[in-house]
């Protein structure tokens, strides 16, 4: 096995132990399942029925319900026969978070339980502990007897267990040892899974959830290390980027954490976790697992002979770390590369003729009343034009890439800067002595052979664009990054994609899962995102919001470029909410609640509002959030800054004015 995942050039499943959740089979290369997690009152029984069966017909295959007591996990019974009654078989999970009562009834009721390490013997007071090595291993023996009476339930009843840990509900135990880390996400899942393996039980999923993209991906691959290091082999798991979030933002932070490891063949189900009805879920999940189903696993062999295998170094040369975020050495030209944030350019080259009106799609926007242009957060960088010289006064921010012979014609070469193929670049007599892109293509072996045929290797004025037309292209451009970084080349890199797909969370995906990688790793100075001749965008919604026309089509992609940036924390440029999906728990309408609050705060730049429906998902699974609008009883919420509380038990109908006093307070508002 390489580093963390069977082969770092091309896409092949990683082995998992076989698991049987009722009648359905996960890892061991069976199909990638989809999961979601009901909304309902659990103890509303019809509701609850109604809303899995929705879930179950639009593809989901596994019924997650939340079980926070004894009398909720007893519910679980009658729910259970009423969708068997009705022909549903599909398997059942029950979320069981402070309550290991709860969590041995339901094991006796439901096909699988999941269990939080975190929380499940342990209790978090945000308090700092210092444990000598006996006080630690008496800790561990606590856990020990807590936790085996529910394993030896699930071996006798077959019943499936997910051991889940969250980043932010870490225990104070683990907190004070390990820190806020993925080290300590992993050691709080093997401490329990060390436990149920000393009692022969091993019908296990694992799972490594964080609202933060980095941390999740490099929790998992450190996850599969330490189990193939420890036993020998790997259990399966579930991914998912907690509390994502709704519309754009939460497909593609969840598209972004998800697909990096997906793509390393790394995961058995998934759920994407959106501030929406679950059954939402559903089609996005398909759509990120199709892109790896639809490539023709063969069951047991691990491998896709669809997709081409290119050599990559050793791993001994692996010139970064997997398990931790360091961003690759580069010199800086003019605003890229260097310690400068990520640059976007916005692929505007095929209309026709450009005008004032169509740089709006791209966060520009003309005033013919002053004569002046309103530029917005996100505002792409460069724009590409291809052959045109737009015939009209550009923003002074703006930057346009043209094509060499374009460029040749254009008077202000402070403003317009050509881009080469890489052999273009090589014979071009006329160059430009400030900046020169140099378009490289990651399917040709020769140009990793021989870098200095390029005439651009650690030339200060070459900002190298790297893309890939190959199934496998973000591990192509990865191998790429990696023999710039051995070879010591420092030129800034921008990631272009392309996608050829139909609708805005297809080209979401595809876009997330193809850059997002190599953003959490560290790689890559800039974004341009485009579609391919075959792309097509149809008139679909994304969260009420319905994409149709050119322009819709460029803003579209400029507002994903921007938001996979947010997501890999590489570039922040909008206010980020930390908001988790409903489940039966949920004190108040999450969704008309996360609504008010982005509507009234959705111009504080940088600033990360968590909006959690109850205390489970509360000041832990806040992690690294600047306020946190928390549900602390029917009608009543609890502000916190950071993770202190600040007001306790507001009214729900002045809470949302309470938090933005709060923000104002804290000096951290500013006015529109």
């Amino acid at each position: 096995m390489q580093l963390y995942c069977e082969s770092l050039t091309h896409y092949q499943r990683l082995k998992t132990r076989e698991v049987k959740i009722g009648d359905l089979l996960l890892g061991n290369f069976h199909p990638i399942r989809v999961q979601t997690m009901t909304t309902t009152d659990t103890m509303d029984t019809m509701a609850t029925v109604e809303q899995s069966i929705r879930c179950i017909e639009a593809g989901s295959e596994l019924i997650r319900i939340t079980a926070p007591s004894k009398k909720e996990a007893e519910n679980l019974l009658p729910i259970k026969i009423e969708l068997r009654r009705r022909g549903y078989k599909t398997p059942l999970v029950a979320d069981i978070h402070f309550t290991p009562n709860a969590a041995e009834i339901a094991a006796r009721i439901v096909e699988k339980v999941r269990v939080n390490p975190g929380n499940y013997v342990d209790k978090k007071k945000f308090e700092l502990i210092e444990y000598t090595d006996a006080d630690y291993a008496e800790e561990i023996d606590r856990i020990t007897e807590r936790f085996t009476p529910l394993v030896k339930i699930c071996k006798e009843y077959g019943t499936a267990m997910r051991i889940g840990t969250n980043h932010g509900s870490l225990s104070d135990r683990i907190m004070s040892r390990y820190g806020d880390t993925p080290v300590g996400m992993v050691e709080s899942a093997m401490e329990f899974l060390r436990v149920a393996r000393g009692e022969a039980y091993h019908n296990i999923v694992l799972s490594m959830k964080s609202s933060n993209p980095q941390v999740m991906v490099q929790a998992y691959r450190l996850l599969v290390k330490t189990m193939y290091d420890e036993f020998g082999e790997c259990y399966p798991l579930h991914l998912g980027v907690t509390e994502a979030g709704d519309g754009e933002d939460g497909r593609i932070k969840s598209a972004t954490g998800i697909g990096a490891l997906l793509e390393d063949g790394i995961g058995d189900t998934i759920r994407v976790s959106l501030t929406e009805d679950p059954e939402f879920e559903i089609p996005v999940c398909r759509d990120l697992v199709n892109r790896y189903d639809a490539a023709g696993m063969k069951p047991g062999t691990g491998n896709n002979n669809d997709r081409e295998i290119l050599p990559v170094p050793a791993e001994s040369r692996l010139p970064y770390s997997p398990f931790e975020y360091k961003r690759r050495e580069t010199f800086a030209i003019d605003n890229i590369g260097g310690k400068q944030v990520p640059v976007v350019i916005a692929d505007i080259s095929k209309i026709e003729k450009i005008l004032p009106a169509h740089l709006q799609s791209v966060g520009y926007t003309y005033d013919e009343t002053t004569d002046k242009w309103n530029i917005s957060d996100a505002a792409a960088d460069y724009i590409f034009t291809g052959h045109q010289l737009p015939g009209f006064s550009l923003p002074g921010t703006l930057k346009v890439i043209v094509y060499p012979d374009a460029w040749q014609s254009a008077k202000d070469k402070t403003k317009y800067f050509p881009i080469f193929s890489d052999s273009g670049f090589a014979d071009a007599e006329l160059k430009s002595t400030e900046l020169n892109f140099v378009m490289i293509d990651c399917d040709n072996n020769a140009v990793v052979n021989d870098f200095a045929v390029l005439g651009a290797v650690n030339d200060p004025s070459v900002v190298i664009c790297l893309s890939s037309t190959n199934t496998n292209a973000m591990q192509s451009v990865r191998r790429m990054f990696t023999e710039l970084m051995n070879r010591k080349i420092k030129n800034p890199v921008v990631l272009i994609t392309d996608s050829s797909h139909q609708t805005p969370d297809e080209h979401l995906i595809q876009f997330a899962a193809e850059t997002g990688p190599l953003f959490l790793d560290g790689m890559g100075d800039g974004i341009c995102l485009g579609y391919s001749s075959k792309a097509k965008m149809e008139s679909t919604a994304v969260s009420g919001r319905t994409y149709l026309g050119v322009r819709d089509i460029y803003q579209f992609s400029n507002n994903t470029a921007f938001s996979i940036l947010q997501a890999t924390r590489t570039r922040i440029s909008k206010t980020e909410y930390i908001s988790c999906p409903s489940c039966g728990r949920t004190l108040f309408d999450l969704q008309e609640t996360t609504a008010k609050i982005r509507a009234v705060t959705n111009h504080l730049k940088g600033v990360k509002i968590a909006i959690m429906g109850c205390i489970v998902n509360g000041p832990g699974e806040m992690a690294d959030a600047d306020f946190g609008y928390v549900g602390s009883g029917p009608g009543k919420i609890t502000l916190y800054k950071g993770k202190e509380v600040v007001k306790r038990n507001v009214n729900s109908e002045v809470a949302v004015e309470e938090l933005v006093n709060l923000i104002k307070e804290s000096d951290a508002w500013v006015d529109v």
